[in-house]
């Protein structure tokens, strides 16, 4: 038996205890998943042991070909029948109710906290060259992180700082450039940027045009902070900050894929920033255990909780709380593309 027997094809939720020891399955044929039952006898598996550290929420490896045993990895998206679609015409999904926007307010409500912020319905608040709007809080239900929507004409934006938080820029629109404690860094469209806690950063906009980016941050805040002068900080790790997109770094997700922009090579260690493609289809219903906000960059499509959906489109964001079942459908030929940041995780592959 040199391959495992995929007993489920997907991961396996599993709330497990501090101080308790856990036999992770490891071949597959135990009937007693995710855990041993000694059916690994005759075969060249083992089980692999698991010491939980505090009481915490965990998904193991249902179908065997993880390669971060024993918890999933996201490999059963790429397995047969790892990674399936589902019919937005089926009986139960016609029963799902549509939620009409609110002209008076930029936000979509769907089921639990999830919901869909618009940023051509939302009103800026302006700071100068900047012009802004909370997108994700604390105060609209967010537990681990904010994000802000911010546009910036010519000229030079006031300084905000990181404020003790891990925070990442994308950049949606625009040609210029983003100074770190006094470092300039060259952005365009599509452009990943980190800021570490304790620094700051601003936009340079030479024109003509408006530069539009997304900041988010966690721990989350309520506003930006802005300071009177940029702090001078060492030099030492400003090199590697930028995230650019390159398709040779694209990961498969079926006939999805996605490319890590801010992650741990970054020094972010709990804030994962990623760039994915969704074709015209329909995700089977899943959850994370991370918080999630997708960024629309284009393109057309509905998202999906149990019993509410939304229609998206571009420079919309979806907010999707820990464990909230959801799905995102492709309405257009050529699919669209989609930003992600979640907290805390390293991985947006993984799902149960």
């Amino acid at each position: 038996m040199s391959e495992p027997t995929i007993a489920y094809r997907k991961g396996y939720y599993y709330e497990v205890k501090a101080g308790r020891r856990y036999l992770w399955c490891s071949c597959g044929r135990s009937a007693k998943q995710p855990f041993c039952d000694g059916s690994h006898e005759g075969t060249d598996f083992l089980p692999i042991a698991f010491k939980a550290q505090a009481d915490e929420d965990v998904i193991f490896c249902g179908c065997k070909h993880t390669g971060t045993g024993p918890f999933c990895d996201g490999a059963h998206s790429n397995l047969p029948g790892g990674y399936q679609t589902d019919d937005p015409d089926s009986e139960a999904n016609r029963k799902v109710i549509l939620a009409a926007p609110d002209p008076a307010s930029p936000v979509t409500r769907l089921d639990g906290a999830c919901y869909v912020f618009s940023t051509e319905r939302a009103s800026l608040a302006r700071a100068g060259a900047m012009a802004w709007c909370p997108v994700i809080s604390p105060a609209l239900g967010a537990l681990f992180q904010s994000q802000f929507y911010v546009e910036v004409d010519e000229g030079l934006s006031p300084v905000v700082s990181a404020d003790g938080s891990e925070t990442v820029l994308f950049v949606t629109e625009g040609q210029g450039e983003v100074e770190i404690c006094g470092r300039g860094f060259a952005v365009g469209p599509r452009t990943g940027l980190y800021v570490r806690p304790g620094e700051a950063w601003r936009v340079r906009n030479p024109g003509p045009g408006t530069i539009k980016l997304f900041v988010s941050n966690g721990p989350g805040s309520e506003g930006l902070v802005f300071l009177d002068a940029m702090p001078a900080v060492s030099e030492d790790g400003l090199d590697h900050r930028l995230a650019e997109v390159d398709p040779s770094q694209r990961h498969a997700m079926a006939e999805r894929y996605y490319q890590l922009l801010v992650n741990r090579e970054h020094g972010s260690r709990v804030i994962t920033q990623f760039i994915g493609n969704i074709p015209l289809s329909k995700a089977e219903p899943h959850r994370h255990l991370y918080e999630e906000a997708l960024i629309f960059l284009n393109g057309a499509g509905v998202v999906w909780t149990e019993n509410t959906k939304a229609e998206v489109g571009a420079g919309d964001v979806l907010f999707l709380p820990r464990k909230q079942v959801h799905s995102v459908q492709c309405v257009v030929e050529g699919g669209f593309d989609v930003v992600g940041v979640i907290y805390p995780g390293d991985n947006p592959s993984i799902n149960y």
